[in-house]
């Protein structure tokens, strides 16, 4: 899935496969991303802040200029 650009805040996206997902740049503040697949996912410019992760799978994952659930900023994963 294209999902550069994306305004996910706020949204449920539990369960989602998003394997091999383009989320650059894309806004998840506030997303529940409980049990989320986002193996290969590109992360790049994702900001992930006040996001649920609980039980993601994040293998393969790019990170690039990301922001974690708590704030920080970070190329090496949340």
């Amino acid at each position: 899935a294209n999902l550069t650009d994306a305004n996910l805040t706020d949204a449920n996206l539990t369960d989602a496969n998003l394997t091999d997902a383009n989320l650059s740049n894309a806004n998840l503040t506030g997303a529940t991303l409980t049990n989320v697949i986002l193996s290969n996912a590109n992360l790049t410019g994702a900001t992930l802040a006040n996001t649920d992760l609980s039980g993601v799978t994040l293998t393969g994952a790019t990170w690039s200029n990301t922001t974690c659930p708590d704030g920080y900023v970070t190329n090496n994963g949340c």
